[in-house]
């Protein structure tokens, strides 16, 4: 594995870089200050859009895109260290047409679409015209568990009528979400991996009604995380993605990728709270002593570099697994990534709060707000536990297939 970027990825990295000191750091207030107030801060994000696009940094993950889409292709593993830079920021993703969930909605309409679900859904989020959602976790089943997923599709001459609840459907108060891919029963007496389908659901369709916007450990994401009713929602059959049946693989398809997105932005959130730290740690004195001084925080600061790095190396090989072999052959390590994200987040957000004191849980950092998207980490796009499960199975599989293999380490009692 050579993970050197080539000269013209490495130029990107610095465009980006300059971009977000130049351009998006320089708007952060601002947008802070208008979510705050309760309006969405289009004309800022729009005024970026433009001006990131003109750069050239403009729809950076998708490996497949064709000539004529808007775009630069790269690999996995040469995204994902402009990722961690975007990550810096938390709301910056969408400044270069790569927030979720429409990077995965993206990669779902590329792959499966027909030519007049590309031109009426892909084409508009590949300009950025449009936002979309992904309406697959349900409050009333355990969605960890997607086979579980309730909510019906049910053809009806040349519709399929829709009825569920669906919650956590990030993006959904965007006020350019326009789309809604949703998941649902469509063979209720079929086998649990092919019962499910997916359809593309206009959201001004008649029966769609967001009910909340749930807060998030008591954040207000101001694009939304909402519970949303779909109730007798018809859509023409030609809204169909793919081939009925095929859900739960489309799913599967989606999610790979945008794990390794969602781990090095984390990634990149680390490195901020950690350059955070080390400064607060400098600057700041107790006991007649800089915080610095002290072995403890000595002891945060290292283990933090250690562990982002060693994330960093991790992500990076599932990047590369994934384009030297296909997303399928990264399935372990894509759900170890998750893992180790997850948990490096939330350690390393709590160490960098811990130094700054009191401050670290007030909006005078970014660090409280960090630390809550860390914590939902452990749940979104899977809880830790199935990951941990998947990563089992297939270290408990290889085990089987050498049994016996480690007969010759062990030693009876007159060997020793």
């Amino acid at each position: 594995m050579d993970f050197a970027l080539p000269e013209p990825v490495q130029q990107l990295q610095g465009r980006l870089r300059a971009f977000m000191e130049q351009h998006v750091l320089p708007a952060d207030a601002e947008w802070h200050r208008l979510v705050a107030a309760g309006s969405y801060p289009l004309a800022i994000v729009d005024d970026l859009k433009r001006k990131a696009r003109a750069l050239g940094l403009w729809n950076l993950f998708l490996p497949g895109l064709a000539p004529d889409e808007p775009g630069t292709r790269l690999a996995n593993a040469e995204y994902a260290p402009l990722a961690e830079i975007m990550g810096r920021v938390s709301w910056s993703s969408e400044v270069f047409n790569c927030n979720a969930p429409d990077t995965g909605n993206m990669e779902l309409l590329h792959l499966f679409a027909t030519p007049e679900q590309r031109t009426r859904w892909l084409r508009p989020l590949l300009e950025g015209e449009i936002r979309s959602c992904f309406g697959m976790t349900e409050p009333d089943v355990a969605s960890s568990d997607a086979t579980n997923i309730a909510a019906t599709i049910r053809r009806d001459g040349d519709a399929y009528v829709i009825n569920g609840r669906k919650w956590f459907t990030t993006n959904a108060l965007h006020p350019n979400c326009r789309l809604c891919i949703f998941m649902g029963v469509t063979d209720v007496d079929g086998d649990a991996h092919r019962r499910h389908s997916m359809v593309l659901v206009p959201m001004d369709a008649p029966g769609v009604r967001i009910v909340r916007n749930l807060p998030v450990m008591n954040h207000v994401a101001i694009e939304g995380h909402c519970e949303v009713v779909f109730r007798d929602v018809r859509v023409p059959a030609a809204n169909l993605l793919g081939a009925e049946g095929r859900g739960f693989a489309l799913a599967q398809a989606r999610l790979g990728p945008g794990r390794v997105h969602h781990c090095m932005r984390t990634i990149g959130a680390c490195e901020l709270a950690l350059e955070l730290m080390c400064e607060r740690a400098l600057g700041r004195r107790a006991f007649g002593r800089t915080l610095a001084d002290f072995a403890n925080i000595q002891d945060w600061i290292a283990r933090a570099r250690v562990e982002i790095d060693q994330a960093r190396l991790l992500v990076m090989r599932a990047a590369w697994t994934m384009d030297q072999a296909g997303n399928a052959a990264a399935r372990v390590d894509v759900s170890a990534i998750k893992l180790v994200a997850a948990d490096l987040h939330t350690r390393v957000l709590d160490r960098a709060i811990q130094v700054f004191g009191a401050m670290g849980l007030t909006p005078d950092t970014p660090l409280a707000d960090i630390w809550t998207w860390g914590r939902a980490m452990h749940f979104l796009d899977g809880p830790d536990e199935v990951h941990l499960r998947t990563v089992a199975r297939h270290e408990l599989g290889l085990a089987r297939k050498r049994m016996g293999s480690t007969a010759a380490y062990y030693r009876t009692p007159a060997e020793r």
